[in-house]
């Protein structure tokens, strides 16, 4: 891990909803720090600001106050356009729903962020096949949503995220539409993903869940209450054994993951 200077920080950052003539401030002074190579889990009950803070950190809002930058850049005062390319260019986003296109296939539904870099179709469809290998789905790559489980879905989701390369990967609540067994692959393969040098921040309202990643941010009424590294890290190549399906042989699981 590169600890020399951060790959993702945020200074002082605020942010201030107005509804109904009422202010809601649901960031209040964050100060964070993400280097290269870290595989971060940020928590909080609902309130806490860790949606607010997940949606600034993507380049989906920009901040009331304070400033947020990326390897070293300051982009919390880009314009639309600049953050859309950050979007595109920087940041791979993983989300609870999948966000798949329910009409296309896996392959195409990896290819398209690609399309909007401007990437040729012989890459796109090079870099989409091997991404989807890379999650376990070889020989799925012609399947629509709807032919395939919610695990499925989601390593598509993930393969779609790394197609450009980015500097790192947001993943919001990636679990909390699966069951555990599911739940416990998608969390294997982050863990795999981290290994090789990728960079990770994932928001789960779920201990169990935050405890296969290597460090643990609290987030309490907009502010950060704890910082801390995972003690007792869980290994999803280890967990996975204790989440086996009734009456499953090891090919159904595959199958159903």
């Amino acid at each position: 891990m590169n600890r020399d200077k951060p790959l993702l920080q945020v200074c002082n950052l605020a942010k201030t909803y107005f509804m109904d003539g009422v202010s809601v401030k649901a960031l209040r002074g964050v100060n964070l720090s993400f280097y290269q190579g870290e595989f971060t889990s940020i928590m909080g009950a609902s309130g806490s600001g860790k949606s607010t803070m997940m949606h600034i950190m993507g380049c989906l809002d920009r901040p009331t106050s304070g400033h947020y930058f990326i390897d070293g850049e300051d982009v919390s005062r880009f314009s639309k356009d600049q953050l859309a390319m950050v979007r595109n260019r920087r940041i791979g986003f993983v989300f609870q729903g999948f966000n798949l296109l329910s009409r296309t296939s896996a392959l195409e539904n990896v290819e398209l962020p690609m399309i909007y870099a401007g990437i040729s179709s012989e890459e796109r469809r090079e870099r989409a096949m091997t991404a989807l290998a890379s999650v376990g789905l070889k020989g799925r790559e012609h399947h629509h949503p709807n032919q395939l489980s919610g695990g499925q879905q989601q390593r598509v989701a993930i393969a779609r995220a790394l197609v450009n390369r980015p500097s790192v990967i947001l993943a919001d609540e990636p679990t909390g539409n699966l069951d555990s067994y599911s739940s416990v692959e998608i969390m294997g393969i982050f863990q795999d993903l981290n290994a090789n040098g990728i960079s990770i921040v994932l928001i789960t309202h779920e201990p169990d869940i935050a405890m296969y990643t290597s460090r643990v941010v609290r987030l309490s009424d907009g502010q950060v209450v704890s910082d801390e590294p995972v003690k007792e890290k869980l290994q999803a190549s280890e967990e996975i054994k204790k989440h086996r399906r009734p009456g499953s042989s090891d090919d159904e699981q595959e199958e159903q993951a």
